[in-house]
């Protein structure tokens, strides 16, 4: 380990989103989550770090759901008045046209400094003007703009603001051009192209995130071309980066001095998923964490530290989300019953129904009321099938009424609730394509029990009947969704559901052993602290 005691590096962390409070809608989910949790733990250690992002006039998607049971979607603008302006304007060129941008300022949150790129500004065309309007919005032009805005502009920000940074962080492959800015300020200073590559290099680190191909984007050249998107470099320099075509990812790990997964056995994943790439950074792992003092409920926390009765104080948070679904959908759960919690994005690979797989085994605990399950989650607005996993989840309500329950439009208050007041959180990815997953770790930090398959961050986490439970002991291979399937019934009704209702006084103690596995060890405290000691130093 590096000591701390040497000079602390100044560090621009950048990234596409940043989830700091819901009322700030520029996040979609557990990346930009992450990526607020940071910023807030970097300040409350007083590390030098900043962040880079953009602000989305539209956000994500406010997503609805209609009569039909089908999703739908709302882009309100969003009038931002409590921002800073900095009285910064930075300039690039996109598709030839010059393009200006404001920077915001945002520190309200008890947050490290985050500065947000604008190009709603009247020395632009319209077209330049909506860059910035939809988080993942529009087509691949409209994308590489954006990234445009993240990466180039990111960089003569900091310029213009005078900013000496040590560190470029670049949380996944949407701020690779901040490295092509970097690379171009050196050849302007007169270094050829491998030199200029090579000092770049020495300043960046790089997160890679998803082993899910769709979460890894290429562009072609063409594209990069005519967007003005190679900012000086040639052809064949950017193939070197970022290969034909060209991989976001694979030019951030060709970028950077070191990369970092985010758990461990994502580490294994990524190492085995990009190791023929020539030239690659080193892939170390450091496992994600969440804020404390935003995710975990303070009573919770007061009944665990004084050894006070947790269970009152889990029944209080409880009766507030069951209070909440209530106002939200009239449908009165019963906050003595178990009630499990599933809130994540909408993506095939989490499998959100698998729990209904078998309606013989599941359809009894439902109508008799011995278990209740409330989901949460948004789909791309373009992901069909994740909007019709969506669609599968809202018919199961209308089939079990009283029992079962989707709460449109998650969002950060939706998420406190949900990870302070389940008894249980279920989690059944299909191993090992979570990176690490965090909705998780804010349960188990209020006492809330994870049920999950051995993927991302759980398996590092895990004492099974102690502190929570695993079910299909880490398979990958043929029939996967039975096999897991087959162990999560196992699981829940032989385990789970005989604990809640026959042993209470077991439940609480594994409510204390969550509590104290998550407190720390899957915290951004101990997160931040370990980048600056084996990433940024």
């Amino acid at each position: 380990m590096v000591s701390l005691e040497k000079r602390t590096p100044r560090v621009a962390y950048f990234c596409m989103e940043f989830g700091l409070h819901e009322e700030l809608a520029i996040y979609s989910g557990g990346l930009g989550i992450l990526a607020g949790d940071h910023l807030k733990s970097a300040a409350d250690l007083g590390f030098p770090l900043v962040g880079i992002g953009l602000l989305w006039r539209q956000g994500y998607t406010m997503q609805l759901i209609g009569s039909d049971g089908k999703p739908y979607d709302v882009f309100p603008t969003y009038a931002y008045d409590f921002l800073k302006d900095t009285g910064v304007k930075i300039r690039l060129d996109i598709r030839g046209q010059e393009t200006w941008c404001r920077v915001w300022m945002v520190d309200k949150y008890g947050n490290a400094p985050l500065y947000l790129l604008d190009p709603n500004v009247p020395e632009n065309t319209e077209r330049e003007k909506w860059i910035n309007f939809k988080l993942y919005g529009g087509n691949d032009e409209a994308r590489v703009a954006q990234e445009m805005v993240l990466g180039i502009g990111g960089v003569r920000a900091l310029r213009a603001l005078g900013m000496e940074i040590d560190v470029y962080h670049f949380n996944e492959g949407h701020a690779v051009f901040a490295g092509i800015e970097l690379i171009r300020e050196n050849m302007s200073r007169g270094l050829d192209f491998e030199e200029a590559w090579r000092k770049a290099r020495e300043q960046i680190v790089f997160t890679t995130h998803t082993p899910v191909p769709a979460g890894n984007e290429c562009h072609e050249h063409s594209l990069l071309q005519y967007m003005g998107a190679y900012n000086g470099l040639d052809y064949e320099q950017m193939k070197r980066l970022g290969g034909d075509p060209f991989s976001m990812t694979v030019a951030g790990l060709r970028l950077a001095r070191v990369a970092n997964a985010v758990a461990e056995l994502h580490g294994h994943t990524a190492r085995r998923m990009w190791s023929d790439v020539e030239g690659a950074a080193p892939i170390i792992h450091i496992t994600n964490g969440v804020h404390r003092y935003t995710w975990q409920d303070e009573g919770i926390r007061k009944a665990w530290e004084s050894g006070a009765d947790l269970w009152a104080e889990h029944q209080r948070a409880k009766r507030e989300l069951v209070r909440e679904i209530g106002m939200r959908t009239s449908v009165w759960l019963d906050p003595d019953k178990l009630l499990i919690g599933f809130a994540r994005r909408a993506a095939p690979y989490k499998r959100s129904d698998l729990v209904f797989g078998k309606p013989e085994v599941i359809e009894p605990l439902l109508t008799s009321g011995k278990l209740q399950l409330v989901f949460s989650g948004k789909a791309h607005p373009q992901d069909e099938k994740g909007k019709e996993i969506i669609s599968n989840l809202v018919a199961a309500c209308r089939r079990y009424p009283n029992s079962v329950v989707f709460l449109e439009n998650y969002d950060m208050k939706l998420g406190r609730l949900l990870t302070r007041g389940c008894d249980v959180w279920l989690n059944n990815p299909r191993r090992p394509q979570e990176a690490s997953g965090t909705s998780g770790m804010k349960a188990a930090m209020n006492g809330v029990l994870n049920l999950s398959v051995l993927d991302g961050w759980w398996p590092e986490g895990c004492r099974h009947g102690v502190n929570g439970w695993q079910f299909a002991d880490g398979y990958e291979g043929p029939d996967q969704d039975q096999h897991d399937m087959e162990c999560l019934y196992r699981v829940l009704v032989e385990e789970v559901i005989p604990t809640y209702y026959s042993s209470r006084e077991k439940w609480q103690e594994m409510m204390r052993s969550s509590i104290e596995m998550a407190q720390y060890q899957f915290s951004t405290e101990r997160m931040v602290k370990e980048y600056y000691q084996r990433l940024y130093c």
